[in-house]
């Protein structure tokens, strides 16, 4: 299975909507995709950028990618990257992708100086939870909230 990680690009916007969509849909989250390449393309490619995005190509088509931030923890007095998602196509699970993914994050999270990766999945999202523990990623539980402005 050919692939290649790398940074997004504006051509891949649309793309990149889609696969948002299927991630909100295999998280079985509501999604609108209305607005979203304009709102992607001003997080991460304006002067300072608020989102950073990794994709993964095949083919010629993108077929997953990874979302992340840099965020400030007060309780360590220190920068984490805060890993937003990790999607990939059903048909490229399994393929060692995340793992590379999650490496090449871990290279940015120490040239950043941050202390960890955070990240969180849905509870029902067995098969990301035992792959993450793999990992030796360790796990918090905590409830998210969301509060509309």
């Amino acid at each position: 299975m050919e692939y290649l990680i790398r940074p997004v690009e504006e051509k891949d916007l649309d793309q990149l909507v889609l696969l948002c969509e299927r991630h909100a849909a295999y998280e079985q989250a509501v999604y609108s995709s209305v607005g979203k390449s304009e709102k992607l393309q001003k997080a991460l490619f304006s002067e300072n950028p608020k989102l950073f995005c990794l994709v993964v190509e095949s083919s010629e088509e993108l077929v997953g990618y990874s979302t992340y931030t840099f965020d400030f923890s007060t309780w360590d007095a220190a920068l984490f990257l805060h890993m937003d998602c990790l999607y990939l196509d059903p048909v490229f699970r399994g393929a060692g992708i995340g793992v590379v993914i999650l490496e090449i994050l871990k290279k940015i999270a120490i040239e950043k100086e941050c202390i960890n990766i955070q990240w969180q999945t849905p509870l029902f999202n067995d098969r990301a939870i035992k792959f993450y523990k793999r990992l030796g990623a360790i796990e918090k539980e905590k409830m998210r909230f969301s509060l509309e402005v």
